[in-house]
């Protein structure tokens, strides 16, 4: 340990808690971790409780502290990263009133395409209405309704006792944050999957009236708006005695995943860009203009960097995909005999690196729970394609890692496409979370994109990193300028010639599996409708 300020960085993830405590120049010093559970529900429903996670932050914090002999007075400043786009109902006194709805959550769907109706349409949507969002938001809800609006839209017409109850809903990052400080408050980056604020003025962001009426949703029920290097509050004396920090403390307003990860990633720039492989896995750079590829489900967000905005796109299944196959072919917390190994990023790169490029015509596709981008389906699955009686388990999991990186392709031609210019044209992608741990899946990206990637120390500390920059940012340690330059890299992958044919070949084809099966997957996974 050394004299230098300290952030408490609390990054939660779809898949725990992780609290790292990270230097104010963006070095993690620790961190520790706790899983919390996700309950999938036969009807599109995926939750998690707000309770569970909260006491994975005494957890973790506690731990952290005690392991490094810190006292609370030694922590600088508090900063949360946290899911983008799962909705936390609470009462007048913050406490939640169901489970949270999570990013993965479709059953708002049918009130979101309800919403979004009008004639004429074009792909579900009514075109007078979707120009309308588009013009102050930037793009409009995916009718798939894993967007918050869905979510509140899913509580208000399901469970309309709960809504006439709820005080605010508030986005995860915010629930935690309310923990911590007492204060209800979003930021104009996590409010903005509500869809009712107009981002025209990057630096004068706020709620939009008019598209509040037009979800038919009550208006004092959406939380305050600061930004994300805003001081929200401090730590209250309650929250102080549960997680040990000292009472006082500044927690700072911080940022969802997809921002943290956009700047802990040090592709802070315009047009520089990261992919991020977790649970999720996106497509993001940041640029100066606001702009919409409706069709495509590109959009500029707001970003924690005050004054820019990101174009980003997200699919829904990656590092998950991992588990999936993991299960399926072994069974929970079962070791493969070969590499003796439970961990499914390191059994998928012991057993995909024996098997070809191509994985000898073995194909997999991620949509495990629908998709919302490049293609906003809620009905898509996932499939493994072309297999033979002499397919084996390394070609099975060398396909998984090809068919996320083929799906993060689709999505970063749309992006591509949207800044009118490939990412690496001013530097290489930086590739960020727990799929960057793998040289293997990093080398697949590389030669699948055709992109020459770079992968950052810690990369899974994106998120922990990035949120303490920010809250670095907002104490005046650093300014966003300087991050570049405080970002070092331990590994750079360049796409492989003798490859590209191979993977060529299977992206057209990956896209022509989606054409195929569309239909049929539309039958089979018909959702209702309402009533």
């Amino acid at each position: 340990m050394t004299n230098a300020p300290y952030i408490l960085a609390i990054d939660h993830g779809t898949s725990g808690i992780k609290t790292a405590l990270v230097s104010v120049y963006g070095r993690v010093m620790d961190f520790a971790f706790q899983p919390t559970d996700t309950l999938f529900l036969k009807d599109g429903g995926v939750e998690q409780a707000p309770d569970e996670w909260w006491r994975a932050v005494i957890s973790t914090t506690a731990r952290l502290m005690n392991r490094q002999c810190l006292s609370g007075g030694d922590i600088a400043a508090v900063s949360v990263s946290s899911t983008f786009s799962s909705t936390v109902a609470v009462d007048a006194q913050g406490c939640p009133l169901m489970n949270a709805v999570t990013w993965m959550d479709t059953r708002g769907g049918p009130y979101v395409r309800s919403a979004m109706a009008g004639f004429p349409s074009f792909e579900g949507y009514g075109i007078g209405k979707a120009m309308k969002w588009v013009r102050r938001t930037g793009g409009a809800p995916t009718l798939s309704g894993k967007d918050d609006i869905g979510h509140v839209l899913f509580i208000k017409n399901r469970h309309p006792g709960i809504y006439d109850k709820t005080r605010w809903f508030l986005p995860s990052k915010d629930y935690l944050n309310l923990r911590l400080t007492g204060i209800p408050a979003a930021t104009v980056d996590s409010i903005h999957l509500f869809w009712v604020t107009d981002i025209r003025n990057i630096n004068h962001v706020g709620y939009d009236d008019g598209l509040i009426r037009g979800f038919g949703i009550d208006r004092q029920k959406l939380p305050p708006l600061m930004v994300p290097t805003d001081i929200l509050g401090t730590v209250s004396a309650d929250a102080a005695t549960e997680t040990g920090l000292a009472a006082g403390t500044p927690v700072v307003a911080g940022s969802p995943d997809h921002q943290t990860a956009c700047v802990g990633s040090g592709a802070v720039r315009d047009f520089h860009g990261h992919i991020y492989v977790g649970t999720s896995c996106w497509v993001q750079c940041p640029v100066p203009f606001k702009k919409t590829d409706v069709l495509h489900s590109v959009a500029s967000f707001p970003t924690a960097i005050p004054g820019r905005y990101q174009a980003v796109n997200e699919q829904d299944i990656a590092g998950k995909a991992l588990d999936f196959a993991h299960e399926l072919l072994y069974g929970a917390g079962q070791a493969d005999a070969g590499t003796g190994s439970t961990d499914p990023y390191a059994m998928m790169t012991a057993l995909a690196e024996s098997a070809p490029a191509g994985s000898g015509g073995v194909m997999f596709t991620p949509w495990l729970n629908g998709e919302r981008t490049p293609v906003d389906d809620e009905t898509i699955r996932g499939c493994l394609f072309n297999l033979s009686m002499t397919t084996t388990r390394h070609q099975i999991m060398r396909a998984v890692l090809e068919g996320v990186a083929c799906n993060t392709r689709w999505s970063l031609k749309y992006v591509e496409r949207f800044i009118k210019k490939p990412l690496t044209r001013t530097a290489p992608v930086t590739i960020i979370g727990g799929g960057a741990r793998s040289d293997t899946w990093c080398r697949i990206f590389a030669d699948v994109l055709n992109r020459d990637i770079r992968r950052p120390e810690d990369p899974v500390q994106a998120n922990a990193r990035g949120a303490a920059f920010i809250a670095s940012a907002a104490m005046g340690y650093i300014t966003f300028d300087d991050i570049p330059e405080l970002m070092t890299y331990d590994a750079f992958f360049s796409p492989r010639s003798e490859n590209r044919a191979v993977y060529d070949d299977l992206f057209d084809n990956f896209r022509r599996l989606y054409t195929a099966h569309k239909g049929i997957c539309k039958t089979l996974n018909r959702t209702g409708t309402v009533s």
